[in-house]
């Protein structure tokens, strides 16, 4: 997207996206119906769920307001997930990894920082913990098999990752996705990192409530949309039906 036409811009994105999922769909099943292509299977995959095991380690953390980040692919889904979990405060879209200088979607997303799209989440840990949280990202939002990488999005700026604000929040991470590579819940290996936490920064307005307000755009429609539908379904106790903002 152009950082200067944004609308335009993520029209212009919208449409790339759905010619290539379409592209990659006629293309498998012109050639071989039972051989679909790699792409296509992961654009049908964003459409469906991977209910996971909660976390053994307990992640209890105290008082009434916690923070954590989780880069999973483009931000605007990872963001409209968070805000119809209940007990989460607000959500931010914004850039961990990189520099201030360089915290821009213009030079993000061209892949010229150490950037990743990232979702700040503030949370009440008295209402979700740190560890429910981690299971809906795992569960509905991010598939942590692919490497730089999510839905129809390539780039390392795309990378999945954790970054813990805390020890509590580090320790319960390195368990969880030790406890999940032992259960092989995934075909591929788990390449999700932890990344230490460095500098939050908000991305542009436009960016922020990106699915609230533009749920009929496109992207939305077709990548981010079924992530909100598998968490009100698989975990009804944990949805809200008006989301925070």
């Amino acid at each position: 997207m152009n950082a200067r036409f944004p609308k335009l811009a993520i029209a212009t994105a919208s449409l790339a996206t759905f010619g290539l999922v379409w592209g990659g769909i006629t293309a498998s099943s012109s050639s071989d119906q039972n051989a679909p292509s790699l792409f296509t299977s992961q654009a049908h995959a964003a459409e469906k769920a991977t209910i996971i095991p909660a976390p053994r380690v307990n992640s209890a953390e105290k008082g009434k307001r916690a923070v954590a980040i989780f880069a999973g692919g483009c931000f605007w889904g990872v963001e409209g997930v968070f805000e119809h979990t209940k007990g989460v405060i607000s959500a931010v879209s914004g850039y961990h990894g990189g520099s201030k200088r360089s915290a821009s979607y213009k030079l993000v997303s061209a892949g010229l920082t150490n950037h990743a799209e990232v979702v700040r989440v503030v949370y009440d840990p008295s209402v979700v913990s740190y560890g429910q949280l981690m299971r809906v990202f795992f569960s509905v939002v991010a598939d942590p098999t692919m490497l730089n990488a999510q839905g129809p999005d390539r780039g390392k700026h795309y990378r999945s990752a954790l970054v813990p604000t805390n020890n509590v929040q580090a320790k319960a991470a390195r368990a969880y996705l030790a406890q999940l590579g032992k259960g092989k819940f995934w075909k591929r290996p788990i390449v999700t990192k932890i990344e230490p936490y460095k500098a939050f920064y908000p991305a542009e307005t436009y960016h922020q409530d990106f699915m609230q307000k533009n749920p009929r755009q496109g992207y939305i429609v077709r990548w981010d949309k079924p992530k909100v539908a598998n968490l009100k379904r698989h975990f009804p106790k944990q949805y809200r039906t008006k989301p925070v903002s």
